[in-house]
């Protein structure tokens, strides 16, 4: 394969990335959101020219030539990018294929248990059941994720006391049978943490995300290690980008479960990279897409290559899709991006279909008001 022309649609939340390669067919992708005008730029600049016009069949060789070439410049923004062109590609091999990335990649079609994920911290927790008893009678949730601690707060809470009224609260709401999971964005000292899931576990919550600084991963591991044997799994990753870092992760057992944000890391071919090592580990994987971009369909595709969350055996697909609940008050920018909704969920349920690549198409209205800029070879 050789790609001859790489484009980017893109305001400052969100964009979209299209190949055209030697023959001219297409494939669709996505950078990472947020600053996304920005990541873009370093698509255009210090991607593109390591890639227009080379031959190439292993992605991975690809990418990491574009990482060695560009060394002085490790780091989120590389990755996010280089997510851009991975994404597309996919995309562009399963249209020449008919297939759907999961086949590509060792899966099939179908569906997967989602659950309902919260964004919001400012919610009270009165609100933030309510709304969770309105989705789960709405579109079937059977599991929820909400947010204690304040984000990066030093032990601090979003307001005093909010933490430990939150999570009796939904627990409530929601009968016994919901699955709980918490998310502390790197909210609290190990010691702390470890006081907090003392009511995690009496209220039964079984996931408990980022709870310390995510790059401390000694700290990660000490409430870990506390909780071992517990119904309880200790989370994270999806801030992390760097093959080495994830590694490092996965040897000091640092989490239960491994959380790789598809488009942070780099694209599906990385991402896949980090599921082997947590396969090799015995460690499940329940990746980040805390919002509608791409990500959450990218997610659903490798989800479903990983023998699907319905199985949840170590080493594969953890037991759901994280699925933002987020409307448009809240995430303007995520709506009206696609011709037709690719997430639709029923019964607690998404669906992959057996559409070529990844299935999607971006709207053309969005396009037309988007940033573009062309990189491609001359002539």
């Amino acid at each position: 394969m050789k790609i001859t022309r790489i484009e980017t649609f893109t305001n400052r939340y969100i964009g979209f990335t299209r190949v055209t390669d030697a023959e001219g067919r297409q494939g669709w992708g996505q950078v990472s959101t947020y600053n996304s005008d920005i990541t873009s730029q370093v698509l255009h600049r210090q991607i593109a020219p390591h890639v227009l016009g080379v031959e190439f069949e292993d992605l991975d060789a690809l990418t990491d030539k574009v990482i060695e070439r560009e060394h002085k410049f490790p780091g989120s923004y590389m990755k996010r990018a280089i997510g851009g062109l991975d994404t597309a590609i996919w995309d562009l091999r399963g249209k020449i294929a008919g297939l759907p990335v999961c086949s590509l990649i060792g899966g099939t079609p179908g569906k997967l248990r989602a659950y309902a994920s919260s964004m919001k911290r400012e919610i009270t927790p009165a609100a933030e059941a309510e709304r969770f008893r309105r989705l789960q009678g709405e579109f079937g949730y059977d599991a929820f994720k909400f947010r204690i601690a304040a984000e990066y707060g030093h032990d601090t809470d979003e307001w005093p006391g909010r933490t430990e009224e939150i999570i009796p609260t939904i627990r409530r709401a929601l009968g016994a049978d919901a699955a709980l999971l918490v998310d502390a964005n790197s909210g609290f000292s190990p010691k702390r943490a470890i006081q907090v899931a003392d009511l995690l576990l009496e209220h039964g919550i079984e996931h408990f995300e980022e709870p310390c600084l995510y790059w401390e991963l000694e700290q990660t591991r000490e409430v870990r290690e506390a909780l071992e044997g517990k119904p309880i799994a200790v989370t994270g990753g999806e801030q992390d980008c760097e093959i080495p870092t994830w590694r490092h992760m996965i040897d000091m057992r640092a989490v239960d479960v491994v959380q790789p944000d598809i488009l942070y890391l780099g694209g599906i071919s990385r991402t896949l990279r980090v599921c082997h090592l947590a396969a090799a580990a015995g460690l499940p994987i329940t990746p980040h897409a805390a919002n509608q971009g791409l990500v959450t369909l990218f997610t659903m595709h490798l989800l479903r290559a990983l023998g699907g969350p319905v199985t949840g055996t170590p080493g594969s697909a953890g037991k759901y899709l994280e699925f933002s609940i987020e409307e448009a008050d809240y995430y303007p920018w995520q709506y009206g991006l696609y011709r037709e909704d690719p997430y639709r969920v029923e019964g607690g349920e998404v669906t992959v279909t057996d559409a070529p690549g990844w299935g999607v198409e971006i709207c053309p209205e969005w396009l037309a008001k988007s940033e573009y800029q062309l990189s491609e070879l001359p002539g």
